[in-house]
């Protein structure tokens, strides 16, 4: 074990790698020992099984994409916080699609609250505020913004939009000016 050198950060960090080659779901502790030509139990003293592996790779993600989006929108705010927020998820998606996957894996409720997610939410509550949403509206912004980000994002990254035009580009950038116009001119009462 010694002689490469496991830790955890480094088990995590493979597997995000390995994530990003080959899937997030092809992901396991079996898998990640092939990779360091040890065998399984040499990894058990640093994670517990593949479900913890996993899960630490989805923290490692969450994190990783939340110090991405904080350097993103640092000084900006209205469109331009929102439009350098989303280009976040979808350059994450498109470089690290298995790192992206893994960041939409459910979490239990103590992980999750204790994870980055939180402030990924805190993110985007605060450019919300450059249009001047109160609740529960927010709320149903981050929704319908972490929808279209992490949607668009997996659909593009999928081949979803590689067989007609226009441009998947153009339809990103159509898209970010109809989220601003939509949350500049938020309908005030629920349509029934």
């Amino acid at each position: 074990m010694a002689r490469v050198g496991l830790t955890p950060d480094r088990l995590v960090r493979a597997g995000a790698e390995l994530a990003d080659e080959i899937g997030f779901e092809q992901v396991t502790a079996s898998e990640l020992a092939r990779r360091f030509g040890v065998k399984v139990a040499s990894l058990y003293s640093h994670v517990r099984n593949t479900q913890d592996l996993r899960t630490r790779i989805a923290l490692f993600a969450l994190e990783e994409m939340a110090d991405r989006a904080a350097d993103a929108v640092a000084g900006r705010a209205g469109k331009d916080a929102l439009v350098a927020f989303a280009n976040v998820y979808r350059d994450y998606e498109r470089e690290h699609p298995g790192r992206a996957a893994a960041a939409r894996t459910p979490l239990d409720p103590e992980t999750a609250a204790a994870s980055a997610g939180p402030r990924h939410a805190q993110m985007t509550r605060a450019i919300l505020r450059g249009y001047d949403l109160a609740e529960p509206d927010a709320t149903h912004a981050v929704r319908l913004l972490g929808s279209v980000f992490h949607g668009y994002s997996s659909l593009e990254s999928a081949g979803g939009f590689r067989h007609s035009a226009p441009d998947s580009e153009e339809t990103w950038n159509r898209i970010l000016d109809a989220l601003d116009s939509l949350l500049r001119n938020w309908p005030t009462e629920p349509t029934s």
